[in-house]
Protein backbone atom coordinates (compact mmCIF):
# COMPACT_ATOMS: atom_id res chain seq x y z
CA UNK A 1 0.00 0.00 0.00
CA UNK A 2 1.23 3.26 -1.18
CA UNK A 3 0.53 6.39 0.86
CA UNK A 4 0.51 9.92 -0.32
CA UNK A 5 3.06 12.35 1.00
CA UNK A 6 1.23 15.62 2.20
CA UNK A 7 4.62 17.46 2.05
CA UNK A 8 6.93 18.12 -1.18
CA UNK A 9 10.59 17.38 0.23
CA UNK A 10 12.17 18.86 -2.96
CA UNK A 11 9.63 22.42 -2.76
CA UNK A 12 11.05 25.29 -0.68
CA UNK A 13 9.04 26.20 2.10
CA UNK A 14 5.72 27.32 1.67
CA UNK A 15 5.91 27.01 -2.36
CA UNK A 16 7.87 29.27 -4.11
CA UNK A 17 10.97 30.91 -2.83
CA UNK A 18 9.95 34.16 -3.41
CA UNK A 19 7.09 33.63 -1.03
CA UNK A 20 9.63 33.01 2.24
CA UNK A 21 9.89 36.58 3.06
CA UNK A 22 6.06 36.97 3.00
CA UNK A 23 5.43 34.06 4.61
CA UNK A 24 7.90 35.14 7.89
CA UNK A 25 6.73 38.55 8.11
CA UNK A 26 2.96 37.11 8.13
CA UNK A 27 3.49 34.62 11.37
CA UNK A 28 5.46 37.40 12.95
CA UNK A 29 2.32 39.72 12.35
CA UNK A 30 -0.22 36.86 13.14
CA UNK A 31 1.68 36.02 16.40
CA UNK A 32 2.58 39.94 17.57
CA UNK A 33 -1.46 40.48 17.25
CA UNK A 34 -1.69 37.09 19.59
CA UNK A 35 0.29 38.10 21.96
CA UNK A 36 -1.41 41.52 22.85
CA UNK A 37 -5.13 39.39 22.45
CA UNK A 38 -6.10 41.59 19.44
CA UNK A 39 -8.36 40.70 16.29
CA UNK A 40 -7.87 40.98 13.11
CA UNK A 41 -11.55 42.75 12.90
CA UNK A 42 -9.96 45.26 16.04
CA UNK A 43 -6.45 45.75 13.92
CA UNK A 44 -8.66 46.17 10.72
CA UNK A 45 -10.17 49.22 12.78
CA UNK A 46 -6.85 50.55 14.32
CA UNK A 47 -4.69 50.69 10.85
CA UNK A 48 -7.64 50.69 8.58
CA UNK A 49 -6.52 47.85 6.64
CA UNK A 50 -8.96 45.60 5.39
CA UNK A 51 -9.69 42.11 7.01
CA UNK A 52 -9.00 40.29 3.99
CA UNK A 53 -5.80 42.36 3.07
CA UNK A 54 -4.75 41.44 7.01
CA UNK A 55 -5.88 37.74 5.97
CA UNK A 56 -3.59 37.64 3.32
CA UNK A 57 -0.62 39.35 5.20
CA UNK A 58 -0.44 36.85 7.73
CA UNK A 59 -1.03 33.67 5.53
CA UNK A 60 1.73 35.25 3.54
CA UNK A 61 -0.59 35.72 0.61
CA UNK A 62 0.82 38.79 -0.50
CA UNK A 63 4.19 41.58 0.03
CA UNK A 64 3.30 44.45 2.09
CA UNK A 65 4.64 47.41 1.09
CA UNK A 66 6.65 49.49 3.81
CA UNK A 67 3.89 51.83 4.25
CA UNK A 68 1.86 48.92 5.64
CA UNK A 69 4.29 47.51 7.51
CA UNK A 70 4.39 50.74 9.06
CA UNK A 71 1.01 50.74 9.82
CA UNK A 72 1.23 47.74 11.35
CA UNK A 73 4.08 48.48 13.22
CA UNK A 74 2.82 51.22 15.07
CA UNK A 75 -0.69 49.39 16.11
CA UNK A 76 0.94 46.41 17.34
CA UNK A 77 3.82 49.02 19.27
CA UNK A 78 6.47 46.62 17.60
CA UNK A 79 9.79 48.07 15.79
CA UNK A 80 9.18 47.47 12.26
CA UNK A 81 12.09 45.21 11.92
CA UNK A 82 10.79 42.62 13.90
CA UNK A 83 8.38 41.42 11.23
CA UNK A 84 11.63 40.01 9.49
CA UNK A 85 13.63 38.39 12.62
CA UNK A 86 12.61 34.90 11.21
CA UNK A 87 13.40 35.69 7.91
CA UNK A 88 16.79 36.88 9.13
CA UNK A 89 18.10 33.92 11.13
CA UNK A 90 20.65 31.58 10.56
CA UNK A 91 19.69 28.64 9.63
CA UNK A 92 22.73 25.54 10.76
CA UNK A 93 24.57 22.53 9.03
CA UNK A 94 26.44 20.06 10.35
CA UNK A 95 28.90 18.21 8.07
CA UNK A 96 30.49 14.97 10.12
CA UNK A 97 33.22 13.60 7.79
CA UNK A 98 33.61 9.73 7.86
CA UNK A 99 35.16 8.50 10.85
CA UNK A 100 34.75 12.03 12.84
CA UNK A 101 31.39 11.61 14.56
CA UNK A 102 31.12 11.93 18.22
CA UNK A 103 31.59 8.75 20.56
CA UNK A 104 29.37 8.19 22.96
CA UNK A 105 28.70 6.41 26.10
CA UNK A 106 24.95 5.50 26.63
CA UNK A 107 24.16 3.68 29.63
CA UNK A 108 23.76 0.55 29.65
CA UNK A 109 26.65 -0.02 26.72
CA UNK A 110 29.43 -2.81 27.15
CA UNK A 111 32.32 -3.09 25.14
CA UNK A 112 32.46 -4.23 21.58
CA UNK A 113 29.11 -1.65 21.30
CA UNK A 114 29.82 1.81 19.57
CA UNK A 115 27.80 4.89 19.44
CA UNK A 116 28.97 7.40 17.33
CA UNK A 117 26.81 10.99 17.51
CA UNK A 118 26.88 12.23 13.79
CA UNK A 119 25.68 15.68 14.18
CA UNK A 120 23.81 17.41 16.92
CA UNK A 121 21.73 21.16 16.34
CA UNK A 122 20.39 22.54 19.81
CA UNK A 123 17.44 24.98 19.99
CA UNK A 124 16.08 25.55 16.34
CA UNK A 125 13.04 27.08 14.46
CA UNK A 126 11.47 23.57 14.23
CA UNK A 127 10.97 22.77 17.60
CA UNK A 128 12.27 19.14 17.43
CA UNK A 129 15.81 18.01 18.18
CA UNK A 130 17.22 15.08 16.02
CA UNK A 131 20.03 13.12 17.14
CA UNK A 132 21.70 10.68 14.88
CA UNK A 133 24.14 7.61 15.61
CA UNK A 134 26.16 5.47 14.10
CA UNK A 135 25.91 2.15 16.17
CA UNK A 136 28.46 -0.83 15.65
CA UNK A 137 28.39 -3.72 17.35
CA UNK A 138 31.32 -6.20 16.86
CA UNK A 139 31.11 -8.88 19.07
CA UNK A 140 28.40 -10.85 21.91
CA UNK A 141 27.78 -9.53 25.05
CA UNK A 142 26.08 -11.25 28.08
CA UNK A 143 23.54 -8.05 28.47
CA UNK A 144 22.31 -6.62 25.80
CA UNK A 145 21.29 -2.93 26.90
CA UNK A 146 17.53 -1.79 27.05
CA UNK A 147 16.82 1.71 26.17
CA UNK A 148 13.59 3.72 26.69
CA UNK A 149 13.17 7.52 26.10
CA UNK A 150 10.98 10.18 24.46
CA UNK A 151 10.29 10.46 21.02
CA UNK A 152 10.49 8.61 17.78
CA UNK A 153 13.36 6.37 16.47
CA UNK A 154 14.49 5.40 12.91
CA UNK A 155 16.40 2.20 12.81
CA UNK A 156 18.77 1.32 9.21
CA UNK A 157 20.70 -1.16 8.83
CA UNK A 158 23.95 -1.07 7.05
CA UNK A 159 25.68 -4.28 7.46
CA UNK A 160 25.14 -7.52 9.56
CA UNK A 161 21.90 -9.15 11.09
CA UNK A 162 20.03 -7.95 14.44
CA UNK A 163 17.09 -9.33 16.45
CA UNK A 164 16.09 -6.33 17.93
CA UNK A 165 13.35 -5.73 20.60
CA UNK A 166 10.55 -3.14 20.58
CA UNK A 167 8.07 -3.73 23.96
CA UNK A 168 7.10 -7.46 23.56
CA UNK A 169 7.94 -7.75 20.17
CA UNK A 170 11.29 -9.03 18.62
CA UNK A 171 12.66 -8.13 14.53
CA UNK A 172 14.70 -9.66 12.77
CA UNK A 173 16.75 -6.95 10.87
CA UNK A 174 19.12 -7.42 8.09
CA UNK A 175 21.10 -5.15 5.96
CA UNK A 176 18.79 -2.94 4.29
CA UNK A 177 15.78 -3.17 7.06
CA UNK A 178 14.46 -0.16 8.59
CA UNK A 179 12.65 -0.02 11.93
CA UNK A 180 10.46 3.47 12.76
CA UNK A 181 8.54 3.07 16.54
CA UNK A 182 7.82 5.21 19.27
CA UNK A 183 10.90 5.37 21.56
CA UNK A 184 9.02 5.54 25.32
CA UNK A 185 8.68 1.06 25.08
CA UNK A 186 11.81 -0.14 26.07
CA UNK A 187 13.89 -1.27 23.33
CA UNK A 188 17.55 -2.73 21.57
CA UNK A 189 19.46 -5.17 20.26
CA UNK A 190 18.08 -8.86 21.74
CA UNK A 191 19.93 -11.02 19.74
CA UNK A 192 23.03 -10.73 17.64
CA UNK A 193 22.99 -12.80 14.54
CA UNK A 194 25.37 -11.68 11.85
CA UNK A 195 28.72 -9.93 12.97
CA UNK A 196 30.14 -6.80 12.83
CA UNK A 197 26.21 -5.28 12.71
CA UNK A 198 26.26 -1.42 11.81
CA UNK A 199 23.15 0.56 11.90
CA UNK A 200 21.78 4.44 12.23
CA UNK A 201 19.51 4.75 14.62
CA UNK A 202 18.34 8.57 14.22
CA UNK A 203 16.02 9.82 17.64
CA UNK A 204 13.87 13.20 17.55
CA UNK A 205 12.15 14.51 19.99
CA UNK A 206 10.22 18.08 21.12
CA UNK A 207 13.67 20.31 22.32
CA UNK A 208 11.40 21.25 25.16
CA UNK A 209 11.28 17.98 26.82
Amino acid sequence: MVSKLTQDPHSTRDGEREKVLEVAIGREVRAFRRQQEITVAELSQITGLSIGMLSKIENGNTSPSLTTLQLLANALSVPLTSFFRRFEESRQAVHTKSGEGVSIDREGTRAHQQYNLLGHIGSNASGVIVEPYLITLTAESDVFPTFQHGGIETIYMLEGEVDYRHGDDVYALKAGDTLFFDADAPHGPEKLVSLPARYLSVISYPQNT
